[in-house]
């Protein structure tokens, strides 16, 4: 005889059993719930009629979601940037720059992976660009090969936590937040992670120079104004990207699915500009078209929006449609955005079925009292708010060895959201207490991508590098970046402002002290309608 008490762990337990055994992670969640529901139907736990929330969520909170059609816009601006030469321009021209200096190459895999990770949002785009340019030249200098296989598996992973990141994106969903506070609180640990991988590579430096020697000054074939050139010609026009992404969003000037359209037109730009058969009438078009959004952006800041800002924008969109039919001029790049297609169409299914999948069994989870269940489990740890923080981050560190991201995002954090944010509130207050706990989630699986044997940044990595590369070297070299991973998250974990420092302030009212005065106004004399007529 079966319990309804019985029935939570069951889940949980068949999730597991199922996980390890590999089968497909979309189906897997359908099927169990719907055993188990047609068990709870037939234990009499609750009646057929419950199972019509399943369709009635898969509709509401999936297909007809506005901000899940963010992820095929940023998946494509990945999937085109990846392929279309700024990988190569700035590593190439960043790591003539920081050559002279001991770690310099290390420096540049770090700076070029935190600039792709805010304009593609996906790891196996700058794990494999990063290592087909960078590890050769890094092989060839003479940097330890642990060093070199660990700086490009961690760099790459940063595009994780960087704003656009997909993950955030899917917790913001996930969490029932903005994804504006989402990216804001994700700046503070990203620039700290900068900083600590940085601070690493410096270390070494000091310690163990020959480890990450000085690129010798014969092999740096630019100097001066030609490298200062070509490393702002990699850098600016990403910044007007991140901005146009990123900047419009956080100003309210664009929601994320707009944002993320925008960065998907920009992408198609940046590969037209970098391409060598950009003609000439191209780039004059382009020169007219930035000039024209200088104009109208001047105008809608000092002047009142007019006829002469409306023409401006208008010559600058025209500027842009004019680059996006270069796209369809050049044959390289009609292929290029024909597998940016391609890509985004298979992870935008992946993610639409995982969450169908994972609809049905948490409406199934939550009806057999699974809430109820979870909350007793996780509220009743020792150490209070401390050690709920504590055992969810080993949890999701371990689960992480045999889910992915969007696994962990749509199964595990929409069970637990509502009891961290019960317990988290006392610390940061309500607003802010699921988006720092979505971005310590986002920090922790940043390592699911570096866990030796199964770390797809790994897998990425030994597909890539040449033969004389041990598998032992990538495992190996991955194991002090998940340690500085794991410092990273600590520090988010005792220090909260790291993340809520740049959202806004709520506003604080003591009711006790509210008054509402309402002015004396002086009504006028009534009105004489005199007597009735007769």
């Amino acid at each position: 005889m079966i319990t309804i008490e019985m029935m939570p762990p069951l889940m949980f337990g068949g999730l597991v059993l199922a996980m390890l055994i590999g089968f497909p992670v979309a189906f897997t969640l359908a099927a169990l719930g719907l055993s188990f529901g047609f068990l709870a139907i037939h234990e009499g736990f609750f009646g057929f009629s419950f199972l019509q929330a399943i369709p009635e969520r898969i509709y509401g909170s999936v297909l007809a979601n506005e901000l899940l059609l963010a992820i095929p816009f940023f998946t494509f601006m990945g999937a085109i940037l990846e392929r279309c030469g700024l990988a190569e321009d700035m590593l190439d021209s960043m790591g003539q720059l920081f050559g002279p200096i001991r770690g310099g190459l290390g420096y540049s895999v770090i700076i070029v992976g935190f600039i792709l990770g805010a304009i593609t949002g996906t790891v196996a785009a700058q794990v494999i660009a990063m290592a087909l340019i960078s590890m050769p030249v890094m092989i060839r200098y003479g940097y330890n090969m642990r060093y070199i296989t660990g700086v490009l598996a961690a760099s790459g992973t940063i595009t994780q936590l960087v704003p656009p990141s997909l993950v955030l994106i899917v917790l913001a969903d996930q969490l029932g937040k903005s994804v504006g506070d989402m990216y804001l609180g994700a700046w503070g640990p990203s620039i700290l992670q900068i900083a600590l991988f940085a601070g690493y590579t410096f270390a070494l430096s000091v310690i163990k120079p020959d480890h990450v020697p000085a690129v010798p000054k014969e092999a740096r074939t630019l100097t001066g104004w030609a490298l200062w050139r070509k490393c702002l010609l990699g850098i600016i026009p990403s910044a007007v990207l991140i901005f146009v992404v990123l900047g419009t969003m956080m100003l309210g000037l664009a929601t994320p699915t707009e944002a993320g359209a925008m960065g998907a037109v920009g992408a198609i730009v940046l590969a037209v500009i970098h391409h060598k058969d950009f003609s000439s009438a191209g780039h004059k078009v382009l020169l007219v078209g930035v000039a024209a959004a200088g104009v109208g952006t001047i105008i809608g800041i000092y002047f009142t929006p007019n006829l002469a800002f409306k023409i401006a924008f208008a010559i600058a969109y025209l500027a842009v449609a004019w680059v996006c039919l270069e796209a369809v001029r050049i044959p390289d790049l009609r292929t290029l955005v024909k597998q940016g297609y391609e890509t985004t169409m298979r992870i935008t299914c992946m993610v639409t079925f995982i969450l169908i999948g994972s609809t049905c069994f948490s409406i199934v989870f939550l009806g057999c009292n699974g809430g109820v269940w979870l909350e007793h489990m996780l509220t009743s740890l020792p150490g209070g708010v401390w050690g709920f923080l504590i055992f969810m981050n080993l949890f999701i560190f371990f689960i992480a060895f045999f889910l992915d991201f969007f696994e962990i995002a749509f199964i595990i954090i929409p069970m637990i959201a509502p009891i961290a944010q019960k317990l988290l509130t006392p610390v940061v207050g309500a607003d802010a207490a699921l988006i720092w706990f979505g971005v310590m989630l986002c920090v922790n699986m940043q390592t699911s991508f570096l866990h030796p044997p199964f770390g797809f940044a790994l897998f990425y990595l030994r597909g890539v590098a040449p033969k004389e590369v041990k598998s032992s070297d990538i495992y190996w070299g991955a194991m002090p970046w998940i340690g500085l991973q794991a410092i990273m998250v600590a520090v988010v974990i005792a220090f909260p402002i790291t993340v809520t420092g740049l959202l806004d302030a709520p506003i604080k009212v003591d009711l006790d002290k509210v008054k509402i005065e309402i002015p004396d106004i002086e009504m006028p004399p009534p009105l004489d309608f005199g007597q009735p007529k007769n």
